[in-house]
């Protein structure tokens, strides 16, 4: 993981203090423990400011899953975004292949963000996005691999973001949506996730 701090990956000669906050707030997440976090390059032209990290979701050494999740800023505002920021993201997992024909597993796989952004109270707009279920089976030479299923969720919102914590509750919501599609159920209320040990591979 870069040691670079991610405002590096896009900035303008004056970073807002806004944006600001929500970088440190992003560095001094606490996260779950089945969470692997890293820093990786933002996308440079959606934006004028944008920091991005990915996650691999792990439990007993099996990658469960994993996502993706960028925070763009534009101080003048969005009219496609309602507002001055907007969240994107990714999340993949595999799951059983039964799972794959049930006709809801999409329309549940929706929920999940909505629930996770509303149940830590997360304020949000405009949300949009996919979900996809799909499966695969081999043949021929490969014939004996296992059938394969996954459901992948693309969506993006618009947070809103006055102070570091406003951008806590959606990085909380984030990781809640990550554990959901790989088959973890939410932390109990009250239950505070391990600090992260600060080491050359995290966030600067």
């Amino acid at each position: 993981m870069s040691t670079l701090s991610p405002v590096a990956a896009r900035q303008e000669p004056s970073t807002p203090p806004l944006f600001d906050t929500a970088v440190q707030a992003i560095l001094g997440m606490s996260w779950r423990p089945e969470l692997k976090v890293e820093e990786i390059p933002a996308p440079q032209k959606i934006a004028p400011f944008a920091v991005a990290i990915s996650a691999e979701v792990e439990l007993n050494d099996d990658e469960l899953g994993s996502g993706r999740l960028v925070l763009l800023h534009d101080p003048a505002g969005n009219a496609s975004w309602d507002g001055d920021f907007r969240c994107v993201s990714y999340a993949r997992a595999d799951v059983d292949p039964e799972m794959v024909a049930d006709p809801l597993l999409t329309e549940v796989g929706w929920t999940w963000l909505l629930d996770a952004l509303e149940r830590n109270r997360a304020d949000f707009s405009s949300p949009s996005g996919t979900v996809t279920a799909v499966s695969s089976r081999s043949f021929g030479g490969i014939a004996s691999d296992p059938p394969r299923a996954e459901i992948e969720l693309r969506a993006s919102w618009t947070p809103s973001v006055e102070s570091a914590d406003d951008v806590v509750r959606h990085l909380r919501a984030w990781s809640e949506l990550l554990c959901l599609t790989a088959g973890l159920p939410p932390l109990p209320d009250g239950v505070v996730p391990i600090a992260p040990r600060r080491s050359g591979t995290w966030l600067r």
